[in-house]
C-alpha cells in the first residue's frame, strides 16, 4: 500500500519574509560585490597613477662615505614612492650618523617632480658637529675605581685630542665588546661571581653627546684557597701534569691562569696519546674565607670527531690563514679547550673585527660540524710621523704597512726616516707560518745613517740585512735564530765647518802649521776638535758576519701599558762567519712590573753586556787589542739617565780635544728603579703619566788597539810607557785611554704621555755620582763623563 505525502502549504506572511530576506540579500551582496570591485579598482587606478622613483639622491655629505649611508637604504631606483619608507630611510641615515659620532646631524628629504610620472627624491643632509661619548659613568662598582675601568675599555670619552681619534665616537658592538673586556678584567682579579648588571646609551642634547652608564655587581674578591688534580685516567698521574698548573694556593683567584692551566693540561695529555681526553675545572667558593678551592678533574670525553669546519664570512683573509690556527683539524678528535683557543688566537691576530666559532651535529652521532663565522678588517697603514729627541734631533718618518697581506696572514713594512742627524730606509717582512708550522720567519733590509761628530767626531752608515726565524716554544717562552750580514762605513768629517781629521790631512788655508815645517800645530787641530787615532784606524768599511739567538721570556698583562708581569730577553751573538769582524757577545734586558697601588705600578730593571774578541792577535801596531772599535758598547741614558748619548765610558785623553773622545768598551751592567703614578687632577684619558726614577750602572773595558804605526815606519812614535798625551810632536801614534769602572747613578722625574701623537718621555735626572776625569796640564779635567740634565724622545703618527 502506497503512502502519499502532501506538501505543506506555507501561509502568505511566512513566504513574503522570505522572498523579502532573499531580495534584501541578494542586494547586500550585490552591493558589496560592487563596492569591493570599485576599492579594487580604486586601488588599481592609485598604484597606476603613483609617480615612479627616478633616483635616489644624498647630498650636503662629506663626513661620511656616500656608499655606507646608501647601503642602509630602503627606498631604491624604478619602485613606487612611499612615504613611510622615506620617513624610515631619513632614520636610517641620523643612525649611520650618529653611529659616526655625530648625533646632531639633520636630514631633510624633499621629492623633485619629473615628466611622465617620475620623481627624485633628495635627502639633503646638515652634519653638524662631531657628537661623541661625553661621559661614561659605573653603579656599583665598589672596589675598582670607575677611573681603571674606563681605562680598561677602548672606548673613551671625548677630550681635547677628540680630533685625532675615533674612539669616542659611539658605536654599540664596540661597547659590548668593551663590557666583555670588563668582565675578564673583573674574573682575572678574583672577582669570580662579577656581573654586568645593565648599560644603557643616552644621547644628551643640552651636552651634545651621549651618555654610557654601566651597573656592575662585583661580589666579593676570591683567593685560591687549594690546587688540586682529580685525575680519572690511570696512567695519567696527577703529579705528571702538576707542573702545567698556573694556579697555586693563596693567589688572586685568576680566571686567564685558569685558562692556561686548561690548555696546557690538555696539550699534555693529547700528547700521551689521549686524544679524547677532557679537562674541566671545578671551583668550590667558601664565601667565609673567601677563597676558591679549585680542581682540575681530567677524563675521558665522549668519542666525538670533527666532521667538518666550515669558514665563512672571509671576504680578504684566505681559508688556509684562518685554519691554521687551529690544533685540530677535519677527522681529528673533537676538544673544546682546544676550540677555545682557536678562537682566542683568531682574535689576536687582529685581522677581523669578530670571531665566533659555533656547533651543529654531523651526519652521525659521533660527528660535529664547526663553523667559523669572521669579518675581515682593514690591516693596512699609511703612517707620518715626527720627533725629536735629543740624541737624534728632529726626525720625521713615512711608513706604508701591511699586517695581512694580500690576505695571507704576513706582514709587510717599508719605511724612510729624514733627521737632523739620523736618516735612513727599512724593509721588513715576516711569514708567521712558515713552511707550514708554527714558525716565524723574516727578513730586514736597512740602510741608516748616523751623525756621531757631537760625541765621537765620526759619522757612521750601516747597511745590510737580517734573517730570523722565530721558534714559540710556549705561550710566555721563545727563542729567535738570526743571521745578520751588514756594512758599516765610517767617516771622519774634515772640513771648516768639521775639521776633525785635520792633524792628519791639514785644511789649505785653515790648519796652522809648525813654523817652518809642513805638520799642522797639535795645539791647534786637536784643539778644534780631532777624531781618536782609534776612529782614524776604523776609517772606511767593515764588514759583519754575524749569527745569534735571542731568548725572550714574557708574561706582562699588557705590553703597552704593563702593570704586572716579567719581561726578559737575552740575546747572544758570534760574528766571525766571514767578514771582518771576529767576537762573542752576550746582552741581557729584564724587567719586572709590578702594581703597587691601583694605577701606581713599580718598574725593576736589571741590564748587561760582555763582549769578547777572537781575533788572532792585534789590530793595530803592538796595541793589545782585537776588537775594533765599531763593535764595542757605547751608551748612555739608555743605561743611567743624567748623561748624554756615549756620555760615559772609556775615552781618549790622548788629544786636547775637550770632547774626549768616546772609544766604547767591553762590558756594562746597570740596574733601575721607577715608579710610574698617575698625576693628579690631570684626566686618565689624556694618557699623562709622572714617574720617579733613581739608576745606577757602568761601563768599561776597552779592548781595542792604543799604538799605531800610521807613518808605516814600523816605529811606535811617542813617550811610552808614561803616555803620549806628553809629546808635541804631531806624528804621536799611541793613545792614552781613560777606563774607569767607577758606577754612575742617578735620580730623576718623568712625565710620560701616551698620546695619540704616539709615546712622549721628557726626563729630568741629575747625576750622584760619575767619572771626574783627570786633570789636564792648564788645570782643567779631560776623560770624564758627559751629563745631560734634560732628555726629550718622542714621536708622532698622523
Amino acid at each position: 500500500m502506497m503512502s502519499t505525502t502532501t506538501p505543506r502549504r506555507r501561509k502568505p506572511a511566512a513566504t513574503a519574509m522570505i522572498a523579502m530576506s532573499a531580495m534584501i540579500a541578494g542586494i547586500t551582496a550585490a552591493d558589496t560585490a560592487f563596492a569591493q570591485q570599485a576599492a579594487q579598482g580604486s586601488r588599481r587606478a592609485s598604484v597606476a597613477q603613483g609617480p615612479i622613483i627616478n633616483r635616489v639622491v644624498i647630498e650636503g655629505n662629506s663626513r661620511v662615505e656616500k656608499a655606507l649611508i646608501e647601503g642602509d637604504l630602503q627606498l631604491r631606483a624604478r619602485a613606487p614612492y612611499n612615504q613611510a619608507t622615506v620617513d624610515a630611510d631619513v632614520q636610517r641615515i641620523l643612525e649611520v650618523y650618529r653611529r659616526s659620532g655625530r648625533g646632531l646631524a639633520q636630514v631633510t628629504p624633499r621629492v623633485v617632480d619629473l615628466p611622465n610620472g617620475r620623481v627624485d627624491v633628495v635627502y639633503t643632509i646638515v652634519e653638524g658637529d662631531k657628537t661623541g661619548i661625553k661621559e661614561i659613568r659605573f653603579v656599583g662598582n665598589n672596589q675598582i675605581s670607575a677611573s681603571r675601568l674606563r681605562g680598561v675599555m677602548t672606548t673613551t670619552e671625548s677630550n681635547i685630542l677628540s680630533f685625532l681619534k675615533s674612539t669616542d665616537v659611539y658605536d654599540p658592538a664596540r661597547i659590548a665588546n668593551d663590557l666583555e673586556l670588563i668582565r675578564r678584567y673583573y674574573l682575572k682579579n678574583g672577582y669570580a661571581d662579577f656581573r654586568v648588571v645593565s648599560s644603557d646609551v643616552q644621547f644628551d642634547p643640552n651636552a651634545g653627546g651621549y651618555v654610557v652608564t654601566v651597573a656592575v655587581d662585583e661580589g666579593p674578591q676570591y683567593r685560591v684557597g687549594s690546587v688540586n688534580v682529580d685525575s680519572r685516567i690511570p696512567e695519567v698521574t696527577a703529579d705528571s701534569v702538576r707542573g702545567d698548573l698556573s694556579t697555586s694556593a693563596g693567589s688572586t683567584y685568576n680566571a686567564d691562569a685558569v685558562q692556561r692551566s686548561l690548555q696546557d693540561i690538555t696539550t699534555d695529555v693529547a700528547r700521551r696519546g689521549y686524544a679524547f681526553a677532557q679537562v674541566r675545572p671545578v671551583g668550590t667558593r667558601d664565601p667565609a674565607t673567601q677563597t676558591i678551592n679549585l680542581s682540575y678533574v681530567i677524563e675521558e670525553g665522549p668519542r666525538v670527531y670533527i666532521e667538518r669546519i666550515n669558514v665563512r664570512g672571509n671576504t680578504r683573509t684566505r681559508d688556509y690563514v684562518i685554519r691554521r690556527e687551529f690544533d685540530l683539524g677535519e677527522g681529528d678528535p673533537y676538544n673544546r679547550v682546544l676550540m677555545d683557543r682557536a678562537e682566542r688566537r683568531l682574535n689576536n691576530l687582529g685581522y677581523f673585527k669578530q670571531v665566533r666559532i659555533s656547533n651543529e651535529p654531523g651526519s652521525a652521532p659521533d660527528r660535529v660540524v664547526v663553523n667559523v663565522d669572521v669579518e675581515d678588517q682593514s690591516t693596512g697603514a699609511f703612517s707620518v710621523s715626527g720627533g725629536y729627541s735629543t740624541s737624534d734631533g728632529l726626525i720625521g718618518e713615512v711608513a706604508v704597512s701591511e699586517s695581512n697581506f694580500l690576505g695571507r696572514g704576513q706582514f709587510v713594512r717599508v719605511a724612510g726616516q729624514l733627521g737632523q742627524r739620523t736618516n735612513g730606509v727599512d724593509f721588513s717582512f715576516t711569514e708567521p707560518y712558515f713552511l707550514g708550522y708554527r714558525m716565524a720567519a723574516g727578513i730586514d733590509l736597512f740602510s741608516k745613517f748616523s751623525d756621531q761628530t757631537r760625541y765621537a767626531r765620526y759619522e757612521n752608515r750601516v747597511t745590510g740585512g737580517q734573517l730570523r726565524l722565530g721558534l714559540p716554544f710556549t705561550e710566555e717562552f721563545s727563542v729567535t735564530l738570526r743571521y745578520s750580514l751588514y756594512q758599516q762605513d765610517l767617516d771622519i768629517p774634515n772640513d771648516l765647518k768639521q775639521p776633525y781629521n785635520d792633524c792628519s790631512l791639514p785644511i789649505p788655508g785653515y790648519t796652522q802649521l809648525n813654523p817652518g815645517t809642513s805638520t799642522p800645530n797639535r795645539l791647534f787641530c786637536e784643539g778644534n776638535g780631532e777624531a781618536s787615532l782609534a776612529i782614524k784606524e776604523s776609517q772606511g768599511k767593515t764588514l759583519t758576519s754575524l749569527a745569534g739567538l735571542t731568548f725572550n721570556y714574557n708574561t706582562l698583562d699588557n705590553v703597552k701599558n704593563p702593570r704586572n708581569g716579567f719581561y726578559g730577553e737575552v740575546k747572544t751573538d758570534f760574528a766571525g762567519l766571514g767578514g771582518d769582524s771576529r767576537y762573542f757577545r752576550a746582552t741581557g734586558d729584564l724587567r719586572y712590573y709590578h702594581e703597587l697601588w691601583e694605577d701606581i705600578v713599580g718598574i725593576a730593571r736589571l741590564q748587561g753586556g760582555q763582549i769578547v774578541g777572537l781575533g788572532s792577535g792585534d789590530k793595530g801596531a803592538g796595541g793589545g787589542g782585537d776588537l775594533r772599535i765599531v763593535d764595542q758598547f757605547f751608551l748612555g741614558p739608555s743605561l743611567v739617565r743624567g748623561f748624554a748619548t756615549n756620555g760615559i765610558g772609556p775615552r781618549d785623553i790622548s788629544s786636547f780635544d775637550t770632547n774626549a773622545n768616546a772609544i766604547g768598551g767591553s762590558t756594562y751592567f746597570g740596574g733601575s728603579l721607577e715608579v710610574q703614578f698617575p698625576i693628579f687632577g690631570i684626566p686618565r684619558e689624556l694618557g699623562l703619566k709622572g714617574a720617579v726614577f733613581a739608576d745606577a750602572g757602568t761601563l768599561f773595558g776597552y779592548k781595542g788597539p792604543t799604538r799605531f804605526d800610521t807613518n808605516g815606519n814600523g816605529i811606535i812614535e811617542g813617550f811610552a810607557p808614561t803616555g803620549c798625551a806628553q809629546s808635541s810632536s804631531v806624528s804621536q801614534e799611541c793613545i792614552l785611554v781613560r777606563d774607569s769602572k767607577t758606577i754612575r747613578s742617578s735620580v730623576g722625574a718623568s712625565i710620560l704621555w701616551s698620546s695619540p701623537l704616539g709615546p712622549i718621555r721628557f726626563d729630568y735626572a741629575i747625576a750622584l755620582t760619575k767619572d771626574e776625569g783627570v786633570p789636564a796640564a792648564n788645570g782643567a779635567k779631560i776623560g770624564g763623563d758627559r751629563t745631560q740634565a734634560f732628555r726629550f724622545s718622542g714621536g708622532t703618527r698622523f
